[in-house]
């Protein structure tokens, strides 16, 4: 199955008399946490409910701890069940930030058991520009029982699992932020500036073309060819949203080997002990 769909495919599967595809609308803006519900009551994909990434994917933040951790996994799957998921469900994620709000759902939908999960190439305004209906009605859902069943070899890295590979030569760090906040020349949300030692600069931005759609496994593949494909790769970002279409685009890539470090680089900086590199 392609991870990605297109608009135009998407619309084909939603007529089909019998179709149970369930739409997610993820929509946020980091910096203004009302502007994606706010987006979805104007108008929003047909039959689409509306997931927040801050209150349906993300828990709330601690210290020690990151920005956005993950939610917890019972609570994530009553939601899901409420709007008519279970597991063996068929679900399309999007969103109106090139992918990287719909990326954080389909990996934690991926993480919690469900396998057909895609993201809607090019997001809401792709949809729109193709001429697709849009609506305010808001669905009901069908409520399903969903019992969640964590893939461990999906792949999660926690801060210590991080440490403890620092300079592991089989392992990848890779950092998806802009290059100047991985350079520590600039740090506009965290309190310290920089990267984790060791890592590599991979901006997450780069898995898309110039018009915000994703590039093919092919494109992906030549983009990753310095890693060693046996190697195992670890990608974080700022909070562990951003580092997910890494993680899409090197599995996509056939990387058989990648963690996402969910608390990334807010988490790593919240231990004082942990060590930290600029301008590398």
């Amino acid at each position: 199955m392609n991870t990605i769909i297109s608009p135009a495919d998407l619309h084909t599967a939603l007529q089909q008399p019998q179709h149970s595809i369930v739409l997610l609308d993820c929509r946020f803006t980091l910096g203004n946490s009302e502007a994606g519900a706010n987006a979805y009551q104007n108008e929003h994909l047909p039959h689409a409910h509306y997931l927040d990434l801050e209150k349906d994917l993300s828990s709330a933040a601690a210290s020690p701890g990151g920005r956005h951790p993950l939610p917890d996994v019972q609570k994530l799957a009553q939601k899901l069940g409420n709007l008519g998921i279970n597991a063996d469900s068929k679900v399309v994620v999007y969103d109106d930030q090139n992918g990287m709000m719909a990326s954080r759902a389909w990996w934690l939908l991926r993480y919690i058991g469900i396998e057909d999960v895609q993201i809607l190439n090019g997001g809401f305004n792709n949809w729109k520009q193709s001429g697709y209906e849009t609506t305010k009605n808001v669905p009901e859902g069908s409520p399903q029982t969903f019992v969640p069943f964590v893939q461990q070899d999906w792949g999660l890295a926690e801060v210590e699992y991080v440490k403890e590979n620092l300079h592991n030569p089989n392992v990848v760090l890779i950092d998806s932020r802009e290059k100047k906040r991985y350079l520590g020349l600039e740090e506009p949300i965290d309190l310290v500036a920089g990267h984790i030692p060791g890592a590599v600069h991979s901006f997450w931005q780069d898995v898309l073309t110039s018009e915000g759609l994703w590039k093919t496994d092919k494109e992906w593949k030549e983009m990753f060819s310095a890693i060693d494909s046996h190697a195992e790769i670890i990608v974080y970002c700022g909070s562990g949203v951003s580092a997910c279409p890494n993680v899409l685009a090197l599995k996509s890539a056939g990387f058989p080997n990648v963690k996402l470090y969910a608390g990334s680089w807010s988490d790593w900086i919240s231990y004082r002990d942990n060590p930290i590199e600029k301008n590398r």
